[in-house]
């Protein structure tokens, strides 16, 4: 028998340390060759790590939201025979021999000791339906309330939530009115992985950058009517929502407005003005906030855009998002569609210099000039967008110009289709 230790691997891309998110082997495990072991996250991606070996789990390299090191210790195992030559990230730490046939003792060696009795961690609680998505805490609830989830229908998604429960009370307790506000017990949650990055990376942002907000009101009315035009002819092509088309306005107009499409590096003291535009777009997934970059953005068409868009959303979401899928953005676009609000102040994807973000689109009577010059009411479509700008780069009247030079290919849509 041998004991090694698998260092953290290099994953590249100058990646120096890594954060553990997740656990899959705990002290006392068997684990097979290629097994998974752990999750960590990088600066890039969630990278899932596996097992070279054979052997059992002796010790591992700290809990949940501890950071390590490339090249430390990752988790110790003791395998059968000598630790493989081949075996990258691994390294012999001790072995078999009896003490008289060592050469040289280890220095202060503790005394091999009887493993202590390990808490035994709680039976699991019986579940009203194994079958049922519900988080911990619905389902502990529900126990306490006497509540089979399997007779609770959700209101969405196939998840049970608390409101769910909420109204399967209502309607179950003799007609009675349904408690101001449910009841939940406190809970504790520690910040790791993608929530811990994003609430280190806004931090800095806010810390770092002067942050200016500048709103404008655009009357999107033809560009919808043009939308649905194009979506009703689009054959086989994704569907288009609004997102393209503002993409496409922002690549037309970008190339006048250089300072916009930069990046800060605020210790060098340099501001790199980039040609292409590697648009990043921001996209709400299970784990918390990311953006996935559309690389090339103002060399790609509208359905280009829409395929690439529904795409990287895709992968974001379930997690397959590839490391440069996720890097190397030179603006960003934040958009809450429906949810949008009225007007935003986002804050900027450090360590670049500015972010769009488009609100939802509301209808409201307007005074129009008719083709006889006369004024009249008219329905339209109305959608504000706000530019977030670090003003160590971007002076105001410059955030201002882009957004009113956007607001004009915006009301003006066919210029967007134009050379």
């Amino acid at each position: 028998m041998a004991k090694f230790t698998f260092n953290m691997p290099d994953v590249g891309e100058g990646v120096a340390e890594a954060e553990i998110v997740e656990w899959h082997v705990k002290v006392g495990d068997s684990v097979s060759e290629d097994q998974h072991l752990v999750d960590v996250m990088t600066d890039k991606a969630t990278i899932d790590i596996e097992s070279p070996v054979d052997g059992i789990v002796t010790e591992v390299a700290g809990e949940v939201g501890d950071v390590i090191a490339v090249g430390s210790m990752l988790i110790v195992v003791e395998v059968e025979g000598e630790v493989p030559d081949e075996v990258e990230g691994a390294k012999e730490v001790a072995g078999d021999a009896e003490p008289e046939q060592a050469t040289q003792p280890e220095p202060a060696p503790e005394p091999e000791p009887t493993p202590e009795p390990t808490p035994a961690p709680a039976p699991a609680p019986v579940e009203t339906s194994a079958k049922v998505l519900a988080t911990p805490a619905v389902r502990k609830r529900a126990r306490d309330l006497g509540i089979d989830l399997s007779e609770v229908k959700p209101a969405e998604d196939g998840r049970i939530r608390h409101g769910d429960l909420d109204q399967f009370l209502a309607y179950n307790t003799g007609g009675g009115f349904a408690p101001a506000g449910a009841t939940r017990e406190d809970e504790a949650i520690k910040v790791i992985g993608l929530r811990k990055r994003i609430a280190q990376n806004m931090s800095a942002a806010k810390r770092n950058i002067p942050h200016f907000t500048y709103v404008e009101e655009c009357d999107v009315t033809e560009l919808e009517r043009m939308r649905a035009q194009l979506n009703s002819a689009r054959g086989s092509k994704p569907k288009l929502t609004m997102l393209p088309l503002l993409i496409t306005a922002i690549c037309k107009k970008l190339p006048e407005y250089p300072m916009i499409n930069a990046r800060y590096d605020d210790e060098a003291g340099v501001v790199t003005r980039h040609g292409s535009v590697h648009l990043g777009m921001a996209t709400q997934t299970d784990n918390g906030l990311m953006v996935p970059v559309i690389k090339d953005a103002q060399a790609k068409n509208l359905w280009q855009l829409a395929n690439e868009i529904g795409r990287l959303a895709n992968s974001a979401r379930d997690g397959s998002a590839k490391s440069d899928e996720l890097s190397g953005s030179t603006l960003t676009v934040t958009s809450l569609g429906p949810l949008g609000g009225v007007a935003t102040t986002p804050v900027i994807n450090r360590p670049e210099v500015a972010i769009i973000g488009p609100n939802r689109i509301v209808e409201r009577p307007m005074f129009v000039t008719g083709p006889d010059g006369q004024e009249r009411i008219e329905k339209r479509k109305l959608m504000n967008i706000s530019i977030s700008c670090d003003h160590r780069v971007v002076d105001g009247y410059d955030a201002a110009s882009f957004i009113q030079e956007l607001k004009k290919l915006i009301e003006t849509p066919v210029l967007l289709v134009s050379e």
